[in-house]
């Protein structure tokens, strides 16, 4: 492994980094008129980055609405992307707080995980989907004067061009289309769809000492954060130290058989 000048060797290799490294934008990105202002989710702080104008947030997952309702504020908005569904209730109320966050968390914990029919089958959806809106519904968006058109196809004379043909003249872009792993550096042949990194609970069986922690489902709905990070890191400092034990056991063995064998051929010399 190389970083920089200099160059580390290791039996044991933990990457420790999430799914969201590098911002994913289409490649006809690059054909919009430069007058036009551009930015990724990531990059995006408040409306005042933003020029007089009006503003296409292409992505409608949590950030898209989120920001798109922000900006509606001081800005014609319009907001590409189809919704992958929303919670029907606020997350703000008292009962969600004390009772609905704790059911979330136990569902994601525990039933939507690769130990369980259903996580196994919905596990590739949620690999590469928008999660379901958390705090913003669609009918907020509508309250808000927010058009929903349909999804960006290209470009057209500088302008975002959509599926059904229109053309919208706008002055801002926010992509909020999502990131890619960022796995690059890594020269293995251990990644499957989408860049993804192929491992049973962060254990890559084609590259031996391999491991990985905080991918997005990396065993569980909860894996990317706080509350599933500590079981898949547990599991994976298992691994390694069985993985050490077995080497050592090994290598205790190998030294053992060498020494009989010295010990012979000094034996038959005699």
């Amino acid at each position: 492994m190389s970083a920089g000048d200099q160059r580390f060797e290791a039996e044991q290799v933990v990457v420790a980094m999430a799914n969201y490294q590098t911002p994913r934008v289409p490649e006809f990105a690059r054909d919009l008129d430069p007058e036009i202002r551009q930015l990724h989710s990531s990059e995006y702080r408040n409306p005042s980055q933003l020029q007089d104008g009006g503003v296409l947030v292409v992505g409608l997952g949590n950030s898209g609405a989120d920001i798109g309702l922000e900006v509606s504020r001081t800005h014609s908005t319009w907001l590409s992307g189809k919704e992958s569904g929303h919670i029907p209730f606020s997350i703000d109320s008292v009962w969600a707080r004390l009772l609905w966050s704790r059911l979330v968390r136990f569902v994601g914990h525990h039933v939507l995980s690769l130990g369980t029919p259903i996580g196994r089958k919905v596990r590739p959806k949620m690999l590469f989907r928008a999660a379901p809106l958390i705090r913003v519904k669609a009918a907020d968006l509508a309250k808000a004067g927010i058009e929903r058109v349909a999804r960006v196809a290209g470009v057209r004379d500088g302008h975002p061009l959509l599926e059904d043909e229109r053309v919208l003249d706008v002055k801002n872009v926010i992509w909020c289309t999502g990131f890619h792993p960022g796995f690059s550096w890594i020269d293995l042949p251990i990644f499957g769809e989408g860049g993804q990194p192929t491992h049973e609970r962060g254990v890559v069986n084609r590259a031996p000492g391999m491991y990985f922690v905080g991918l997005h489902f990396l065993y569980a709905m909860t894996s990317a954060n706080l509350v599933g990070v500590g079981r898949d890191a547990e599991y994976v400092v298992t691994a390694i130290e069985t993985r050490a034990s077995l080497r050592s056991a090994a290598e205790q063995k190998s030294h053992v058989a060498a020494t009989a064998g010295h010990r012979s051929a000094a034996f038959s010399r005699g």
